[in-house]
């Protein structure tokens, strides 16, 4: 049996259940603070009466009402409407849970000070506290038992069950009031905060960290805040970030308003003026997943009817887009594609994990592109100096000459192109370095790549690129021509 003290939900100790990101997920650590004094701090508490491996069936029963829908693919709306026991856990306010007698909570000092870790506004505090956490779909909590595992509240076994943790082997609350920036010297802060004020600008929520740090070398007297580190200002450090600040601006609000939708319990629908060409503008709604900066600009990935006209994902830019404010559509929009909310009463939404697994599985920004075999040739010395060992991405290898032939031969189907190919082999060197690697073809960012390898970095694969790329030389070649 496993019995401890769960202190209240302090900003501190919800900081601990969100790995540093509290702002983004803050319900989340509402729902995880809430487990686990269910299964160590309640009395009685869970662990005293589970069996030794449980599985998330036997702790939905625990959860919620009998009347709550048990159905692992329902929606969280259709949940919630069908559970007719209005005491059940799926109707409970993160209001009720954090502010309940036996906590002791203030809630106003909690929302300055959960204003103060997140930036988020009073409106969207209050927002939050009405809303209810546990009226979620069963996926969102069966992954809750998933992240207590990771953090090491729980012990994940075979199949989906868990096990509860001996009360000595638990980690510990966060109860700091702030950060331990003792634990950095006053020049390595002085050397950390150029750093953060050179990238803020792809996270605008990094100011709130750079104010803190500002304000905690003033409290502690530190002397001279504007000179740099102890390496004296030689380390410099420059990202390119193409837009005016006027543009700047817009994108920020763009992505404040994208932040504030993803921490709601189910993101909605946006809609959205963007610049196809210079000269056509069109209306998108689309359903939003996750933001990237790429090559100098922020881009925002989503789900929906592309500018194409196909149901397709789209990597959208941030500072093509026209509109002065993204606007929301509630779910019950007819302007809404079918598919979206079909997806939606499924609990089926895309999430940001599928662009991350496709992103790792070829190389290419547009994750959404067919995956194509890539095979470069280097000269010996320029891959020495240039290509190897760094990282371009996970497929990208250095590969034998004498395993070309049977790689080539399985990504070809056409004999003749095998040919086409293979005679390019032969008359290449073997004591040339060669890659291998995915990418997604006709991707902007890995043609830009290719390009500035050349004229040392030759595609072997595939022939479209290689094709491209001799087109291009080609014009080239007679741009220089003309000048002799």
């Amino acid at each position: 049996m496993t019995q401890i003290r769960v202190p209240a939900a302090t900003p501190e100790v919800l900081q601990g259940f969100a790995a540093g990101q509290l702002a983004n997920r803050l319900q989340r650590s509402i729902r995880l603070w809430w487990w686990v004094d269910r299964f160590y701090g309640s009395q009685p508490n869970w662990s005293q009466d589970l069996p030794n491996t449980f599985g998330y069936p036997l702790l939905r029963d625990r959860l919620f009402a009998a009347s709550h829908p048990k159905h692992d693919h329902s929606s969280a709306d259709h949940l919630n409407h069908h559970c007719g026991d209005g005491q059940c856990l799926c109707h409970r306010s993160s209001r009720s849970l954090l502010f309940s007698r036996q906590w002791d909570l203030s809630e106003p000092q909690w929302c300055d000070q959960i204003q103060h870790y997140t930036g988020l506004n009073p409106h969207e505090i209050q927002d939050l506290l009405s809303s209810c956490p546990f009226a979620t779909v069963h996926r969102s909590l069966r992954d809750d038992l998933k992240h207590l595992a990771q953090l090491g509240w729980l012990t994940a076994q075979p199949r989906g069950k868990f096990q509860c943790v001996a009360a000595e082997k638990l980690p510990q609350f966060s109860t700091s009031s702030s950060p331990d920036l003792d634990l950095l010297t006053q020049p390595q802060i002085r050397q950390l905060l150029p750093i953060l004020e050179s990238i803020s600008f792809v996270q605008p929520n990094l100011e709130l960290v750079i104010e803190r740090l500002w304000d905690y070398l003033i409290s502690q007297g530190s002397q001279n805040l504007l000179e740099s580190g102890s390496d004296g200002g030689h380390t410099f450090i420059h990202l390119d970030y193409i837009l005016p600040p006027d543009t700047q601006d817009r994108v920020d609000t763009y992505q404040e308003q994208l932040e504030q939708l993803w921490r709601l319990p189910l993101a909605g629908v946006i809609q959205f003026e963007y610049q196809v060409t210079a000269k056509k503008v069109i209306s998108i709604i689309t359903y939003p997943v996750c933001l990237h900066y790429v090559r100098r600009a922020k881009y925002l990935s989503a789900y929906g009817i592309d500018p194409y006209g196909r149901l397709n994902w789209h990597n959208y830019r941030l500072d093509r887009i026209e509109s002065d404010r993204l606007t929301i559509l509630p779910w019950g929009d007819p302007q809404i594609p079918s598919f979206l909310k079909q997806l939606r009463r499924n609990g089926e939404l895309p999430q940001a994990d599928v662009v991350r697994r496709e992103l790792d599985r070829a190389w290419g920004f547009n994750f959404y592109l067919p995956r194509s075999l890539l095979l470069m040739r280097f000269p010996s010395a320029f891959a020495q100096r240039y290509v190897d060992n760094t990282l371009r991405h996970p497929t990208f290898k250095a590969i034998s000459y004498a395993d070309l032939i049977p790689v080539i031969t399985e990504a070809i189907a056409d004999p003749n192109q095998q040919q086409e190919v293979l005679q390019v082999l032969r008359d290449r060197s073997p004591e040339d370095a060669y890659y291998r690697g995915w990418i997604r073809e006709g991707d902007i960012n890995v043609l830009m790549r290719l390009r500035d390898w050349r004229p040392n970095g030759e595609v072997i694969l595939p022939l479209s690129i290689r094709r491209k790329m001799t087109q291009e030389a080609q014009q080239e070649l007679r741009h220089y021509q003309r000048l002799d």
